[in-house]
């Protein structure tokens, strides 16, 4: 199925619904939207323990925005398959980003029924919606329509030292999480040949940046250091993994939903690969200038046990994503970094406050 009609970020009466838009990747996915287009955006969220608005919040205010005329927040869990039916007629979207996920590993070996609940049938229903919605819709409208699947690298399963995934690669998921993922690629793939549904799978790398919630690696580091706490690192901290920033992320999707190619896979990666100890390390050595004390955070680093099936490589190919629409990386590694460090040092508050949010939901913070 080829696309015949572009989508375009500058017509006002465009409809855009964001699943998982108050998460991390999400939410950076809406103020961009929000900032830089001039599209309506519906941001689809259950509002769990990582959800968090006040990125979004922040940015319409500074913008001077009226909710109601380019945003509107719809508190709704996708598990509900009568619920989401409703949302998806009520937004009568012309573009999906699905986003919508639990998506930490340990989580996921403590409580695989949760992802298997959110995860598959959560995306189930709203392929039976959008299938739906797309059935009813004009032919002008068909044309341009698409469903946005974001995944990630972790279907796949592990690398050893050398080669890279790609869009041929094959799902081998060694996680709870990465099979409830490659389950929904799956789905996805199959509403699009059986039904028709036009959709693009992407399959990222791992993303960092500020606004992410503090059980993932990089801010979980940072906050431990800052806090004089020893810094977690799982086995001999030798597993790498290739690092994309969230706004490079960002940039990513929004040209694949403008130039991808309806039924087609790609993957983002952001050709930095790191072990886990490299990454903890730059870290320390960021806060060693940013906040020096007597000693280095270094000492700070506690190698504790690894995770069942903790995968030992990720690193991806993004040969296909870089010819087919121009793709490229626009921020330096390091520069990203030091910015993420910088960002969760100042916003400490936010930091506690989500921590404390975590807590009211009787969540426990771990590794990444």
């Amino acid at each position: 199925m080829k696309n015949k009609k572009n989508i375009t970020y500058n017509n006002k009466k465009l409809k855009v619904l964001v699943t998982g838009g108050a998460g991390f990747i999400g939410s950076c996915l809406v103020r961009k939207l929000l900032k830089e287009t001039e599209v309506k955006v519906f941001n689809l969220d259950k509002l769990s323990y990582s959800s968090d608005h006040t990125s979004i919040d922040s940015l319409i205010k500074d913008l001077n925005l009226k909710k109601s005329n380019r945003y509107e927040l719809l508190k709704i869990d996708l598990v509900s398959y009568c619920k989401t039916n409703e949302i998806i007629e009520y937004t009568d979207p012309d573009l999906i980003f699905h986003l919508a996920a639990e998506s930490h590993v340990d989580r996921s070996i403590d409580n695989p029924k949760n992802f298997v609940e959110n995860n598959i049938l959560g995306t189930l229903n709203l392929l039976e919606s959008v299938k739906k919605h797309f059935q009813k819709l004009s032919t002008l409208r068909k044309d341009s329509f698409r469903l946005i699947n974001i995944s990630t690298d972790e279907v796949f399963g592990s690398l050893g030292s050398n080669g890279f995934f790609n869009e041929e690669s094959q799902y081998n998921p060694k996680s709870p999480y990465s099979a409830s993922k490659a389950s929904c690629d799956h789905l996805v793939n199959a509403w699009f040949h059986t039904f028709g549904v036009p959709i693009i799978t992407t399959n990222c790398s791992n993303n960092f940046g500020p606004w992410q919630f503090p059980e993932k690696l990089i801010p979980l580091t940072i906050l431990k250091a800052i806090n004089n706490e020893p810094i977690p690192i799982y086995g001999n901290g030798k597993n790498i993994r290739d690092w994309l920033f969230v706004e490079d992320h960002i940039n990513a999707l929004l040209k694949l939903s403008l130039k991808g190619e309806i039924g087609e896979k790609y993957c983002i990666g952001g050709f930095k690969e790191k072990t886990n100890l490299e990454i903890v390390e730059s870290i320390c050595s960021i806060l060693d200038k940013l906040k020096p004390r007597d000693t280095s955070y270094k000492n700070l680093i506690k190698f504790v046990a690894d995770r069942p099936g903790h995968d030992f490589r990720y690193a991806v190919d993004s040969k296909k994503i870089s010819k087919d629409i121009s793709w490229e990386i626009e921020t330096e590694f390091l520069d990203s970094l030091n910015r993420t460090v910088d960002w969760y040092v100042k916003n400490q508050k936010w930091c506690d406050q989500t921590l404390q949010k975590a807590n009211y939901y009787g969540e426990r913070i771990g590794l990444s």
